[in-house]
Formats: C-alpha cells, structure tokens, sequence
C-alpha cells in the first residue's frame, strides 16, 4: 500500500485511485513543455486526482453497503462523494465546465442526479456533458476493477464492458507480427479492447479507400483515423513510438491535430479532456 503523502492525505489503497494518480503526474509531466496545451493538461492532472479521490470515497461507500452496477441504486452513494470534484471544476475548470459545475452545485440532489442519470442512459444521443461523464468515470472504472458489470446497452465500436464509447486509441505491435495492433480506450471506464485496423468504430465502413489516416511531423506518434462515410474519426497514439505514454493524457499535447481535424469537416468519436 502506498503511503498517503503531505499534499494529497487520501490512502493510495485502491488500484483505481493510483491509476488516476499517474495520470495525473503523466500530465503534469507534460505540461512542462507542451507550451500550446499548458492549461489543459494542468487542469487535466487536477481533474484526474480529484477523480482519484472520489474513487477512494467510493470504494470506502463500497465497504459499507456493495456497489451494484445499477445507477439508480450507486447514485446516491455517488453524489456524496462527488462535492471535491465539482468544487475543482468550478473553480478551476474551462469557463464552460465552470459554469455548468457551479450551477448543478447550487443543487446537488435532484438536478445534478438527473443530468447524470441522463447521460448515463443516453451517451452519445445528447449533447456532449463533460461534467457528468467526469462524475461517472471514477465510478465506471472501479465497477470495472471490482467486475461489477454496469449492465449498459453495448454496441459496436463501444467498449464491450460498459458500452463507453471510444476517446482515443493506442497502436502496439500485433501478437502475430502483422504490423500493429489498434486498441481503443473507453471514455466511461478507462478499459482498453482490440478493434480492426480496418474499421471505423462510428459505422460499418470498412473500405481503405473511406478511411484515411492523417499524420503531423509536429507529433510522430499521433495520427487521425478518419472515415470519410460518417466523417468521424478516432485519434491514435502509437506506443511503439512513445512507449511511455498514457493515450487518453498524451492526447491533450496533439489539440492542433482535433482543430485540423474539425476544419476538415470531421467529428470526433468521443471528445477528449479538452472538449475537442
């Protein structure tokens, strides 16, 4: 077990929890030298520690009465532990985020449990809620770590244990040796799972000629992989390149790239930390 340090007095008992912690030193890391993204990834590595620490409240929640998987039952457990995290956000998140966090603040019963019950149950057919998919992550995650199965509707392209969608990918070398291997990353549950190279996980293209790949000599390691048939598109990282990297933080130093990307008439997936 790690030992609680003077700047952050939560345990370091929970798998989960530490997970958040390199994320975030990953991002402040980075911030370093990553003139243009600084203030993303600052707040990033901020979010991910209070993510942390909600994750350790809720696995303390889980000692006293078992998580079930089933949101309308975790989600008061849920909202207890959440007032660090939109406290941040409030006060230092994105004028957007800030804004949102302070007033769903103001009531943290009934209007802050519907908007997170709604994302819950319609990702992807609403607009974007940063807030709410920041909430549910650490939960999401320690379902996973637990193998508490969230009992979410799956589709293809989304990830096979909570039904998130993909954020970003990573790229490592194939078990067989045939050129590399693409995993997508799940916005909800931080879980990785393989997926065709050959496919775009937002339709059913599977053309080359429809999916093309776009690369920046300012970032060798991160290319677009664009479907030219729904005009979406997954950013990737490739680990052989960047073996140290965490794809979901490295993802905040190549926000040129998603700008490109959107100029060009393509829409992520799933937008990443930055909105975008």
């Amino acid at each position: 077990m790690d030992a609680p340090t003077p700047e952050d007095p939560v345990s370091a008992s929970s798998a989960v929890e530490r997970a958040f912690r390199r994320r975030a030193e990953r991002a402040w890391f980075l911030a370093r030298d990553a003139i243009a993204a600084h203030e993303p990834l600052r707040f990033a590595a901020g979010l991910f520690r209070e993510q942390g620490k909600l994750a350790a409240a809720l696995e303390a929640l889980n000692g006293r009465r078992p998580l079930s998987g089933r949101l309308t039952e975790d989600l008061p457990g849920l909202l207890e532990a959440s007032s660090g995290l939109l406290r941040f956000a409030a006060e230092q998140g994105p004028e957007g985020l800030a804004s949102v966090a302070r007033a769903r603040s103001i009531d943290e019963g009934p209007l802050l449990g519907s908007q997170v019950a709604a994302f819950w149950s319609a990702e992807g057919a609403t607009q974007p809620d940063y807030l709410s998919r920041a909430l549910l992550r650490p939960y999401v995650e320690l379902l996973a770590n637990l193998r508490i199965s969230p009992g979410r509707p799956l589709r293809t392209g989304h990830c096979p244990f909570c039904g998130g969608a993909p954020w970003i990918a990573g790229r490592r070398p194939a078990e067989e040796g045939d050129g590399d291997a693409r995993l997508l990353g799940c916005a909800l549950c931080g879980g990785e799972w393989p997926f065709a190279r050959i496919r775009c996980p937002a339709c059913p293209e599977q053309d080359p000629e429809r999916l093309p790949c776009f690369r920046s000599d300012d970032y060798p390691a991160v290319r677009i992989e664009a479907c030219e048939t729904c005009h979406r598109y997954v950013k990737s990282i490739d680990l052989t390149l960047a073996a140290e990297a965490i794809p979901e933080v490295d993802d905040l130093v190549s926000l040129g790239m998603d700008l490109w990307a959107a100029k060009e008439g393509f829409e992520r997936i799933e937008p990443g930390l930055a909105g975008i």
